[in-house]
């Protein structure tokens, strides 16, 4: 017989790596205060990485997204996307609603809906069956901010001169903003999602952002003036912040195969803090001439480097760069692994990142200084705060004659002045080092996450027994 807890959260992510993750990790820590939690996954994952009915403490259930078969749409043309979001909003929304009446007549029914604001109409969903419902932002509070004003017309688009000026942020330049914001026009359909996002979210019972307060300290008060914003993150296992969390030491959903042994047998026989890092995400794509710039500055750094790389983005390395890099033995190529596993060995020293939320937050939160490669998405501004407001890496300055790529000359400028003992060096350790103690402090019992949790739970409890 079903235990019968205080509550039942469904939780809904978007159906990617880098929106699954987090969201996976806060329903643990929901299910860690006494709370039941079910994640969201859709057919299509369940059958590509074969998943079972829980991930540790948190229950799996599923809904369809129209796309039963393939975890992604099979291309990448905009009518390809514009396609599945159609699907995943007209048949999700359907699946969505039966899911929740499944489990009406449980011990323990739906009380509260966590969804991803990219996913505007399951707040309607949720809403039509009574339910606290609660957004959950995967990307900083600075991002969401600056699209929030977009959306309200208060940063008028497209933007014509700079510095930009925004309240709660440093100053802005056109290669700090957001790709759909610096460049307008270049991705019409991520423009609208994001847009989206806030079309009926004053309708959410509360707004919660992977952050900690201190990390955004004046956004997160500005934001909070229009929304119910409480910060939950860092969304990093336990085992590497407050441990609270028993056998917390991944988060223990991957959509691509982990090769352990190899990565940690080779990184177990670096010397501390002689090791770069280099992963770019489960998403970005680069031109075969700017990851010819990247390897080579890696190899002329003449650091140890561990290279996370996809099978589609290492196939246009450069023929010979594999046996080059085999010969010395400096550098280790894998395809995927786990990354906050990575990050928290002694071996390693800098982060080569392109600055996605995740894995800012995780350096952050793991202290390890940066070096940052922005593509696209939100990742330009992550790598203005990482340079210029928090002081824990460099930015790598791309090349405007040669079609805006980076050089290897740069990134291994960048990669020494990070990785060697100069004062710049040690002043982005030290600060790398502060932010740790910060991420842990903001999770543990008491700290402003931690008590944010509390918070949610007490409005949830509140919601469905009002008290008079």
């Amino acid at each position: 017989m079903e235990e019968k807890v205080q509550g039942h959260a469904l939780v809904l992510p978007f159906p990617a790596q880098s929106h699954v993750n987090p969201m996976l990790q806060f329903s643990k820590r929901l299910v860690s205060k006494g709370l039941k939690a079910t994640l969201v996954a859709t057919l299509a994952m369940s059958k590509s990485m074969n998943l079972g009915s829980s991930i540790g403490t948190v229950h799996l259930d599923l809904i369809s997204d129209g796309f039963d078969e393939d975890l992604f749409a099979s291309s990448n043309s905009v009518d390809s996307h514009q396609s599945y979001f159609t699907s995943l909003r007209d048949v999700g929304s359907q699946s969505l609603a039966g899911l929740i009446r499944k489990y009406e007549n449980s011990l323990n029914p739906i009380t509260c809906l966590i969804y991803e604001p990219f996913m505007p109409w399951a707040l309607d969903v949720g809403k039509q069956f009574g339910l606290f419902v609660a957004s959950f932002f995967t990307q900083p509070c600075s991002v969401e901010y600056i699209y929030h004003r977009v959306h309200r017309k208060l940063l008028e688009l497209p933007i014509s001169s700079t510095p930009i000026s925004i309240p709660g942020l440093p100053l802005l330049e056109h290669r700090d903003l957001p790709m759909v914001i610096g460049v307008p026009g270049s991705y019409p359909l991520n423009f609208g999602m994001l847009m989206d996002q806030f079309s009926n979210l004053d309708q959410a019972d509360c707004v919660l952002i992977n952050t900690f307060y201190k990390l955004e300290e004046q956004v997160v008060d500005l934001m909070s003036q229009d929304c119910p914003v409480l910060t939950i993150g860092p969304t990093v296992p336990s085992f590497y912040l407050d441990k609270s969390i028993r056998d917390d030491e991944t988060y223990g959903l991957d959509f691509w195969t982990v090769d352990k042994s190899k990565i940690f047998n080779w990184l177990n026989t670096k010397p501390i803090g002689s090791v770069v890092y280099v992963a770019f995400g489960s998403l970005v794509e680069q031109s075969e001439k700017q990851l010819e710039e990247l390897a080579y500055g890696l190899k002329e750094s003449n650091f140890h480097f561990l290279w996370l790389i996809r099978p589609l983005e290492e196939a246009k390395l450069p023929k010979t760069f594999k046996e080059e890099v085999a010969e010395t033995g400096k550098g280790l190529i894998v395809n995927w692994g786990n990354q906050v596993k990575i990050l928290s060995h002694e071996a390693v020293g800098c982060f080569l990142t392109h600055c996605g939320w995740n894995s800012t937050i995780e350096a952050l939160s793991l202290g390890v200084p940066m070096v940052a490669i922005p593509v696209w998405s939100d990742e330009p501004i992550n790598a203005k705060f990482v340079e210029d407001v928090w002081k824990v890496g460099l930015r790598v300055k791309f090349d405007d004659e040669a079609n805006g790529i980076f050089r290897k000359e740069e990134i291994e400028r960048c990669i020494k002045q990070v990785m060697e003992g100069d004062q710049k060096g040690r002043e982005l350790k030290d600060n790398a080092k502060k932010w740790k103690v910060l991420a842990m402090e903001a999770v543990s019992e008491g700290g402003t996450s931690d008590r944010n949790i509390d918070e949610l739970l007490l409005r949830l409890i509140n919601y469905h027994h009002p008290v008079c």
